[in-house]
Formats: C-alpha cells, structure tokens, sequence
C-alpha cells in the first residue's frame, strides 16, 4: 500500500505528464533503524512483515577497484573461498544448514563491493548471524582446498570470458575506455594474476578488508530491530576492527580521441560495442543518462530499435546500458549484426542517432514513456524483503546513506528534454567513443561464403 500513489501514477499517461513538481519520495519510503557498534560495524534493519521471511545482506567496501597489478581478481576469488568452510562449519555445513532450514543463498563481487547474501524464514535468523559471523574472522586457509577453488575460478573465466563473445567484448569494453583507473581490468582477474596469488596475499586480503569496519549488514523482514540489535551484539561486537588503508584511485584523463578494438573469434556475423564514459554513482547526470537509454534502445518502440531492427533490419539485437559505479562509469551500444549485412551500415545508422541526441531534444511523449518504465522497474525492484535489502545495501556503500534511495524518483521525474540533450551533447562525442568489434576468423568468413 505504501506504493500505491504510485503505482497509480504509473497507469495514467495524463497523470504523469503533469507529476514533475510534486514529491513522490514519501510514497517509496520505509523505516530503517540504523546503528554502529563499537567495532565499526554499521547494520541497517527493516521491519516488514508481510511474510514471514528475512533477507539478510553481508556487505564489504571491497571490489576490484582495490586490487592491484599483478594481483586483479583476488577479491572475486576470495568470495569463493568464503565458502569453503570456518573453524565452526565446513564447507558442506554452510550449505546444508542454510538449505535444511528452507533458505536460499549467494553472493557477488564488483567493481566497488562484494556482497553476500541469505534468504530465509525468520525464525530461523540466528543461524545465518552464526555463520556470517564465523566466516568474518575464522576463516580457513586450506592450501589443497584454494588450489582446487583457483582451477574453478580459471575455468569460470575461460567459460564467461575467453571463451564468451559477450565476456570479451565486455573486458575489451572497459580496457580500452580506461586506462589508468583499476576499472580497466576485469572483476574476475587476469589468468596469469588468478595463477600467481599466494596463500599469504589472501591472508593478508583477509585480514585487511574483512573487518567489521569495512562491512555493513542489512536485515529486512519479519524480525525485530531489537531482536537484531541482540544478535549483533552476541556474534559480531568482540570481533576486533582493522586499519583500512586509504584508497590512492588515479583520475582518469580526458579521451580525446576515438579509440577501437578488433577482436576476432569463431562466429557467423560481427558484433560490436560503441562505449563512452559516463558519470559515477550519485551524479545529477545519472538520472538523464538512464533515460537517455531508455529512449534509446528499451523495447520495440525504442529509437534504435524501431531504425536498426525493423527499419533497416540491419541487426538482430541492439541496447544500450548507462553503468554508474563509485567513480565515473560506462554508457554503451552493444548489438548483433544480421547476417551478410555491413557493420559500417550499422554503425552509420547508430551514429546518426547519437548526432539526433545532441542536437535535437527528445519529445515530451518519448520522456514521459522513458520515464514510466524507469520508475515502474525501480518501484517493482522494493517489493520484496530481498529488494528492499539491496537497495539499502547498495546507498549506504556507495553514499553511506541509505536514505539516498528514497529521492531517486523525484530526480528521474525532473528530468527535462534540456537536460537530455546537455548530457547526449556533453559524453556522447565521436572523440569520447571507443569502438569495439568481434569479427569472424577467416576459417569463419570462408564457412559463410561456402554455406551461401
């Protein structure tokens, strides 16, 4: 019922077009208690009982950004090894506590953070504050079990990397748009790097960044702030914080000319990316480049749709993606040529598109749609006590204050076709692009002609 405002808004066209100057902030917003032990763990709760479950995020301030040369992919790989078992529970403890009591769980590592998270029947929360509590400082070191992990972290970076048209295109993407700050190496780590970590590096990793004041910890579902403030205090107030070193990111310098990668696998038809850097996390632009993408390539209706897919039927897939992490970020084209079709034509074709944006304002009807679809996904996202306790994890790493969340819907909706054009006008120009293409091999090329 809190989002009933709107959602109301959200099925009436006429209603919106006029909604730009009212607050809808105060629809959205939930209670949160939040509070900080003595040992610099800050945990945020939700009460919501409209089930019975509880959705329990372990968040830390640490992702690849905080690796270093010779070192990429140590924080991804230690996520692993947080599953491989404590001084309390094993491995296969872990797992089967978790799945016998009816939950589910998983984790990820990115560019800023690493999250681990469990979704449970309430009752059953003093289990997972044991575990997640356990796993904080009693880590095992197993070298027999890291050897076997490092294989498994190789094999998943042949699989959705080395081997992925859409992973090398993606590691290509961000190689070539930055080249001093730590984004231009991959989440999953470089092979050579992924072989050569010591069992002493992920100690003092360990040691380092998985402190309780480094981390914060989102409970959202039918439990008790005071019900968790007691848990907090029983497993997690005698761990003992860590000195964090303080982060040295270079500034990534201006591009002042395009930039282009071939990459050459074993497949039918090219793809390409066409990327450019955007804003960070938090910024006034973020919100018109969300938008932007939206108008740009979200369903049939879309521009680059309508031209490439139907009109020109030029590509069998195209879209477009505004990434926004803690320091300035990625927009990006990416798209499937059809078969014995020119990429250039395509390229021309978006291109053209691009140059629409930063010198013609989108129409009223185009943002007005734009802008139902994007709060529509955000309002959908807050439905559940797993949403819920994303979104408050993701503010308070990022801002450190959850409350940033709440003011997403009013940025979005004082979007003004000015402010489009400004933002298409400002990053999306031809010497800010780097371009990148997949084309077939020539054993690939000689196939083609043969099957035709």
């Amino acid at each position: 019922m809190k989002f009933l405002i709107v959602l109301v808004l959200l099925t009436s066209p006429s209603l919106w077009a006029q909604s730009t100057n009212k607050n809808y902030a105060e629809q959205i917003r939930f209670p949160v208690t939040k509070w900080k032990l003595d040992n610099g763990l800050e945990i945020l709760v939700h009460e919501d009982y409209s089930t019975p479950l509880v959705s329990f995020h372990q968040w830390y301030r640490v992702g690849s950004r905080n690796e270093k040369p010779g070192m990429t992919g140590i924080a991804h790989f230690f996520e692993h090894l947080m599953f491989k078992g404590t001084q309390n529970f094993s491995s296969e403890d872990f797992e089967h506590l978790i799945q016998s009591n009816g939950g589910t769980n998983n984790a990820f590592t990115s560019y800023d953070y690493t999250g681990y998270y469990v979704d449970l029947p309430a009752s059953k929360i003093d289990i997972i504050f044991q575990m997640e509590s356990d796993r904080m400082t009693n880590l095992l070191f197993d070298p027999v079990s890291i050897q076997k992990e490092r294989e498994v972290v190789k094999e998943e970076r042949r699989l959705r990397f080395d081997n992925s048209i859409s992973g090398s295109m993606n590691e290509a993407t961000f190689s070539s748009v930055f080249k001093v700050h730590p984004y231009k190496w991959p989440v999953i780590g470089f092979m050579k790097d992924l072989n050569a970590i010591t069992l002493d590096q992920f100690r003092e990793f360990y040691r380092t960044y998985y402190s309780p004041n480094n981390s914060i910890l989102v409970v959202v579902g039918a439990v008790s702030a005071k019900k968790i403030k007691e848990l907090a205090e029983k497993y997690y107030a005698k761990i003992p914080a860590q000195k964090i070193p303080e982060s040295h990111i270079p500034e990534e310098p201006e591009q002042k000319g395009q930039r282009s990668v071939v990459i050459k696998k074993d497949v039918q038809t090219p793809y390409f990316t066409l990327a450019y850097k955007s804003v960070k996390a938090g910024h006034s632009d973020q919100y018109a480049f969300d938008l932007l993408s939206n108008v740009l390539s979200e369903g049939p209706s879309s521009r680059l749709y309508k031209r490439l897919v139907y009109k020109e039927q030029l590509v069998s897939s195209i879209y477009s993606y505004a990434y926004t992490p803690k320091d300035p970020g990625i927009f990006s084209i990416t798209g499937a040529m059809k078969p014995d079709v020119n990429l250039q034509k395509a390229l021309t074709s978006i291109n053209s598109e691009i140059y629409k944006l930063r010198t013609e304002k989108v129409s009223a009807k185009e943002l007005i749609k734009a802008k139902h679809q994007v709060v529509k996904t955000y309002v959908d996202a807050l439905k559940t006590v797993s949403g819920k306790a994303r979104a408050i994890a993701t503010n308070e790493i990022l801002f450190g204050n959850y409350e940033v969340m709440f003011e997403d819907i009013n940025k979005y909706l004082s979007v003004t076709e000015e402010d489009i054009l400004r933002v298409a006008k400002t990053y999306l120009q031809p010497r800010k692009r780097s371009l990148i293409r997949v084309l077939p091999t020539e054993n690939n090329k000689k196939t083609a002609m043969n099957n035709n």
